[in-house]
């Protein structure tokens, strides 16, 4: 079995294999990373949480190196999604060697990337993904126009309230926390319109917000089809290989 059928491949039995052992071992790392933050854990457990930390950090190091040596073009996978995501799972770490991580804390929710590793693994996630390229200029139409309501609501209100309620509706930007609740249709309660004309415009920003939560779904749903469509028209499918199949068992 080649080297890099084992790892850029999952269709033999040592390929999936590897697969469900870097997939074991992301989920490993991720439950010890959130349990290293409980705070009564002995120091026993903790000195353990560390050297699973470490043993996890060697199998995804010596992972990003093998996906590296066995790729054709290296330059490309280094700069490519899945590459970059599986830098950022290690870089943390060696950071850590080198700089104080207590000055840029910041880095250390890199270490987060670790899930975004299982992206790989799963046909679901991946038709996600080619789901999100085709309604992208859908999406990003609708987050114009999201974006555009949030502010257009955090205007309204702020000036059917600022009298009434000035600490709340302080200005634009104070009343934006209400705009993303109502538009979401969340509606925390901690601020809340109290005038007749604040209440009629949040009873149209509410019926705005269901619209905003709706397009998102129908959009990604109709991407999702054509994506699965485009999988069954590809070349080795599945399906094509189950049709191949049944036209050979056909008798003359």
């Amino acid at each position: 079995m080649k080297f890099k059928q084992i790892i850029e491949e999952n269709e033999s039995r040592h390929g999936r294999n590897f697969d469900l052992f870097i997939q074991f071992t992301i989920v490993l790392s991720l439950v010890s990373f959130a349990a290293a933050t409980l705070p009564d854990i002995t120091p026993e457990t903790r000195e353990l949480l560390k050297i699973i930390e470490l043993i996890s950090i060697f199998i995804f190091t010596a992972e990003y190196v093998a996906r590296i040596y066995v790729a054709d073009k290296k330059l490309r996978f280094i700069f490519s999604f899945y590459g970059l995501i599986d830098l950022f799972a290690i870089l943390p770490f060696y950071l850590a060697t080198t700089v104080d991580l207590r000055a840029i804390r910041i880095l250390r929710l890199m270490r987060l990337f670790r899930a975004f590793k299982l992206l790989r693994y799963s046909r679901a996630i991946q038709r996600l993904h080619s789901a999100l390229k085709i309604a992208r200029e859908e999406l990003l139409l609708f987050s114009v126009v999201a974006g555009m309501a949030i502010f257009f609501a955090a205007v309204g209100i702020y000036y059917f309230e600022n009298e009434a309620q000035p600490e709340e509706f302080a200005s634009v930007f104070h009343s934006l926390w209400w705009a993303v609740a109502t538009l979401t249709t969340v509606g925390y309660g901690d601020v809340y319109p109290i005038t007749a004309g604040g209440k009629v415009f949040t009873f149209f920003v509410l019926m705005v917000g269901l619209g905003i939560v709706s397009v998102p779904t129908g959009l990604i749903a109709s991407a999702l089809s054509s994506a699965r469509e485009l999988e069954r028209r590809q070349p080795g499918s599945q399906n094509e290989q189950n049709a191949a199949c049944q036209l050979n068992e056909t008798p003359d």
